[in-house]
């Protein structure tokens, strides 16, 4: 078997490091959310079960931040708003579709994982007689 040129290993290797520099958050979301569902499937609880919905929250809330609130956006506005001059509709409608849905998708994700441990933690602190 014919061995890659230098540039080229070099370049698939570049492009590697960009893809995974550019996606780390996803993939640490998609990570714990793959562990998740597989402890919930292995051991079915609230815990893991917390965890698996916090996980998959938050990376869906950084695919909607990356790839989905501008055409979101774009095609919400252009239904609700559609040629008319509403200031004031495409206001609140860019504000909540591009600001509060990411602050509640993130907050809710995150909140998921921490009551998991708190869940957790009761849990492990009354079987062991604490």
């Amino acid at each position: 078997m014919q061995s890659l040129p230098p540039d080229l290993k070099e370049n698939i290797i570049q492009s590697l490091y960009l893809i995974f520099t550019h996606n780390q958050i996803v993939i640490a979301y998609t990570a714990g959310a793959v562990l998740a569902g597989v402890l919930s499937f292995i051991r079915p609880n609230r815990f893991h079960l917390l965890l698996l919905f916090g996980f998959l929250i938050l990376a869906f809330n950084y695919e909607y931040d990356k790839h989905i609130i501008e055409p979101f956006r774009n095609q919400t506005i252009q239904s609700i708003v559609g040629e008319g001059n509403h200031v004031r509709a495409r206001h609140y409608l860019d504000l909540f579709i591009s600001e509060i849905i990411p602050i509640i998708l993130y907050l809710l994700g995150w909140g998921l994982i921490f009551l998991s441990m708190i869940i957790g933690g009761k849990k492990e602190s009354s079987q062991s007689g604490g």
